[in-house]
């Protein structure tokens, strides 16, 4: 018998206020290649957890159900019970995006952010995999946290490759870079960390550090040694 191509697709549910927007993002998934089953809980949260919402693969949660209120609180407990999320949020101030990734989120993206970026971070979320849509990108780096270093996109890049691989040579070939380079780099993010106080002189140390502020999850890291 031939196997259901709808019993391996991606299912997602998304909790927003707007319906124009929920109606573009069901477009998109159903645009996809291969398609997002969408579910659409509206603004109620109980459409996460129970009927056909409680069962999809990745959330998709607007911040502020109610205007002025973020709802930090339910993006902490959604991410507790182990569900993967991406907010999308009319915010694009850095410290919310920080903040959400800080709490767990997979992806952070503006609603400016639409269908090149939204579709990829689902399948990424899916997969129990961060994604860095530009708005998050730029968040990390102008981060004045004073305990987190600024990294750049490219150094985040190597830093995460070098978590998934067993040696930097293979980063250097799946980055198209030399050995040498990618020493460079990770060198560089090590300085950057003592720059801040933070010393991070042996991998476990790095990832650690990593982990902390948000540039890898758990679950990817636990995907890379179950691999």
């Amino acid at each position: 018998m031939a196997a259901d191509p709808a019993a391996d697709a991606v299912t997602a549910v998304i909790v927003d206020d707007h319906a124009a927007i929920a109606a573009g993002v069901r477009y998109w998934c159903e645009s996809a290649v291969p398609p997002i089953v969408l579910v659409d809980a509206e603004a109620s949260l109980a459409g996460v957890w129970t009927g056909p919402g409680a069962a999809a693969d990745v959330v998709i949660f607007d911040l502020e159900l109610v205007p002025g209120k973020p709802e930090f609180g339910e993006l902490r407990r959604l991410v507790d019970s182990g569900r993967r999320v991406v907010v999308y949020s009319q915010h694009s101030d850095n410290a919310t995006a920080i903040k959400c990734v800080d709490l767990g989120a997979l992806a952070y993206l503006t609603k400016r952010e639409g269908q090149e970026h939204l579709v990829p971070a689902i399948r990424a979320a899916a997969d129990g995999s961060s994604y860095t849509a530009p708005s998050l990108s730029g968040a990390l780096m102008s981060d004045d946290t004073p305990d987190r270093p600024r990294l750049s996109p490219r150094e985040i890049e190597v830093l995460r490759a070098w978590f998934a691989s067993a040696s930097k040579r293979l980063v250097a070939a799946k980055l198209h870079l030399t050995e040498k380079t990618v020493d460079t780099y990770i060198s560089r993010v090590r300085a950057k960390y003592a720059g801040v106080g933070r010393t991070a002189s042996t991998k476990s140390e790095l990832v650690s550090r990593a982990l902390d502020d948000g540039l890898i999850t758990l679950a990817e890291l636990n995907e890379t040694n179950a691999g």
